[in-house]
C-alpha cells in the first residue's frame, strides 16, 4: 500500500425441513404473507434437491421435507419438470439440465469488479473503509479496483499501481494459495526482497514462514510493512479455472484504531466480500 502521492515501488448440514405452513394459508398450504408462495416453494424444492446427498429424492421425501400437501408438491414438481429445472424417473426427482444453462449464463455475465463496488457500498462493515481488489502478475500484484469509504483518507495505491507481493496483505494471501514449488519458481534468483519500511519482510525464509502462517489462519496480515501506521488484512478470492486470474481483496486501517474488536469486524467484512465476488463454482465437489 503506497501512501498518497508516493510512486508505487516496482522492485508487487443436514438440511432442516421447511416449517409446516398453517392450514389457514392458501390452497397450497403456504403462508398468506408470502407475495409469491409458489416461487418460494419451488425454490425450496430445488434447494432441497441440490443439497441432498442422494442423487435423487422421491416425491414422498420431498413432500415430507418441504412440508406441503402431496397434491401441492406434485403440482410444483410437474411445473418444474415442464421447465426443465427438474428431471423425473418414475417417482424420483433430480435437478434438471436447465439449471446448468442458467448457471452458465449467470457466470458469463458476472463481473466481480462491479459486484465489488456494489457490495462495499451496501455493506454495514465496509462502506466506510478502504478496500481494494488486486490480481497477481509474476511476483507483484496490480490493483484493479479501489473503494474509498473515506475519500479524505487515502491509504492505498492507485488503480493500476503495482506492489511486491511480500509488501502487501493481498499479495501474501494470493501467493499463499500456491504450493511451495510454485513459490520457489516465482522468486528464483531473488535473494533480498524489496523494503519500504523497517517492518518489511526482507528474506525469502521470512516470506515462506509468513505464507505458512497465512495458510493456517486463512487470511494475510500486513503490519506497517508498506506504509508506516497502516495495517491491512487480505484474502484470496476464488476464481474459475486453473489459468484464471489469481485475485484477492484487502481492507486497510490506521494502526492506532486497529484493536482486537476492529480486527474481527474487518475480517468478517472481508470474508463476506470474498463470498460475494468469488466464483460460485470454486470449491464445489
Amino acid at each position: 500500500m503506497a501512501p498518497s502521492g508516493q510512486r508505487s515501488t516496482r522492485v508487487l448440514t443436514e438440511r432442516q425441513p421447511a416449517e409446516r405452513s398453517s392450514p389457514k394459508g392458501d390452497e397450497a398450504g403456504l403462508s398468506p404473507k408470502s407475495k409469491s408462495p409458489a416461487i418460494n416453494r419451488s425454490y425450496d424444492i430445488l434447494d432441497l434437491l441440490a443439497s441432498a446427498r442422494a442423487p435423487v429424492l422421491s416425491r414422498a421425501d420431498i413432500t415430507q421435507q418441504i412440508g406441503l400437501p402431496r397434491s401441492s408438491t406434485a403440482n410444483l414438481l410437474s411445473a418444474l419438470e415442464e421447465c426443465g429445472l427438474v428431471e423425473r424417473t418414475g417417482n424420483d426427482y433430480s435437478l434438471g439440465r436447465k439449471i446448468v444453462t442458467l448457471a452458465s449464463a449467470y457466470l458469463r455475465k458476472f463481473d466481480p469488479v462491479q459486484e465489488f463496488y456494489r457490495y462495499c457500498s451496501n455493506s454495514d462493515i465496509l462502506k466506510d473503509e478502504t478496500v481494494r481488489i488486486a490480481i497477481l502478475d509474476r511476483n507483484e500484484i496490480i490493483y484493479i479496483a479501489r473503494y474509498e469509504g473515506h475519500p479524505a483518507i487515502h491509504l492505498t495505491s492507485n488503480i493500476g499501481d503495482r506492489m511486491p507481493v511480500s509488501l502487501s496483505a493481498v499479495g501474501k494471501a494470493i501467493v499463499a494459495r500456491l504450493d511451495d514449488e510454485d513459490v520457489q519458481k516465482m522468486f528464483s534468483g531473488t535473494r533480498i526482497l524489496p523494503v519500504m519500511t523497517e517492518h518489511s519482510i526482507r528474506t525469502l525464509p521470512q516470506l515462506r514462514k509468513e505464507l505458512k502462517e497465512t495458510r493456517l489462519r486463512g487470511y494475510a496480515i500486513e503490519d506497517e510493512e508498506a506504509t508506516p501506521g497502516v495495517v491491512c488484512l487480505g484474502m484470496a478470492v476464488p476464481t474459475r479455472g486453473v489459468n484464471g486470474p489469481k485475485m484477492g481483496v484487502s481492507v486497510s486501517s490506521v494502526k492506532v484504531t486497529f484493536d482486537q474488536q476492529r480486527h474481527a469486524r474487518l475480517l468478517e467484512g472481508l470474508q463476506n466480500l470474498v463470498r460475494a465476488i468469488g466464483s460460485p463454482l470454486d470449491g464445489m465437489e
